[in-house]
């Protein structure tokens, strides 16, 4: 009946622990509903066996105890036809079969005490497959929520979260590049704004230069004696 005691501790245990063992608690109730199962065939068998065993001894002591009559009649017959031999030997096998029927009740009381033990052997493995049966469910859906928890529990704690970390790696050195793009934006705005400053001093003294020359050559500019007199 060590089944009995599989079970029940299945029934007792604590999900969460069994989950840290190498045995799969969904896999191994499977494994002992089927068990279970076989137990029940097994007994059923068993059960029949006795039974038979006990209708073939009841029939063998029945036959016996006719025998019993039978062979007092014939003896009863022998000596009314004054054969007191036959009688003898009626009587002879008369006590044989008294013998069997003494002999063969003991033994029939012993196969039904053994049978009526069977079929309450077979009575508690149904209602304990009845009871494991109705429970699998529930136990597997235990198990279920017992692994989604730890995986959540695991992912808090920093166990198997490199997902989350290279995530925030990936984050950081993004907001790094980010940040370096800025700043070369920035050197380059300042670089242009430097250039356009020095193109237009570089544009404005070529247009004096020009504005000189062309006033010369309209004769706008004074003469050198009017600059001296002034």
């Amino acid at each position: 009946m060590g089944i009995f005691n599989r079970i029940a501790d299945i029934f007792k245990a604590n999900i969460n622990d069994l989950l840290d063992k190498a045995e799969d608690p969904e896999k191994m109730i499977k494994e002992m509903i089927i068990e279970m199962e076989e137990s029940v065939n097994k007994t059923t068998l068993h059960v029949a066996s006795a039974i038979a065993n006990e209708k073939l001894l009841e029939r063998k002591i029945e036959k016996a105890r006719k025998d019993v009559i039978d062979w007092e009649q014939k003896a009863m017959q022998a000596l009314s036809a004054g054969r007191e031999d036959l009688a003898k030997a009626a009587l002879e096998k008369k006590a044989i079969s008294l013998r069997n029927v003494n002999d063969l009740q003991p033994v029939l009381e012993q196969s039904r005490a053994m049978t009526n033990k069977l079929r309450q052997q077979l009575d508690q493995l149904k209602a304990k497959l009845e009871e494991a049966r109705a429970r699998q469910s529930t136990l597997i859906a235990r198990s279920q929520a017992a692994k989604a928890q730890k995986q959540i529990a695991q992912a808090f704690s920093g166990v198997g979260s490199d997902a989350f970390s290279k995530f925030e790696k990936y984050e950081t050195k993004i907001e790094k590049l980010e940040s370096e793009a800025e700043a070369f934006q920035q050197l380059a705005g300042e670089k242009t704004y430097l250039d356009d400053e020095f193109k237009k001093l570089a544009t404005s003294s070529t247009v004096d230069d020009e504005l000189l020359q062309l006033k010369a050559k309209m004769g706008l500019l004074p003469s050198s004696d009017e600059s001296g007199d002034k």
